[in-house]
């Protein structure tokens, strides 16, 4: 089931997406490289996670939030991925 995208505004967006699919859909973000903060909803809208992303932040800094995103998808059916766009 490909994830639906909806935008709130130029600088949001929010993406729902099934929690098996949910470490691709960050990694694809993260290499996108525009990307200031990702926030994790479960499906009731509570916040789960959120990771700030910064200018110049490379993949070792990005471990130990990668490793927690793939511990809740494990755990959650359907979430909500908001992002912040710079």
């Amino acid at each position: 089931m490909p994830a639906k995208s909806k935008q709130s505004s130029k600088k949001q967006e929010s993406f729902e997406i099934r929690g098996e699919e949910l470490l691709k859909k960050i990694k694809e973000l993260i290499k996108e490289g525009n990307i200031r903060r990702i926030t994790i909803l479960n499906k009731k809208g509570k916040e789960i996670i959120v990771i700030p992303l910064t200018v110049g932040v490379v993949g070792a800094l990005l471990a130990p939030p990668l490793a927690a995103v793939g511990a809740i998808a494990a755990l959650v059916t359907e979430c909500t991925i908001k992002v912040e766009r710079v």
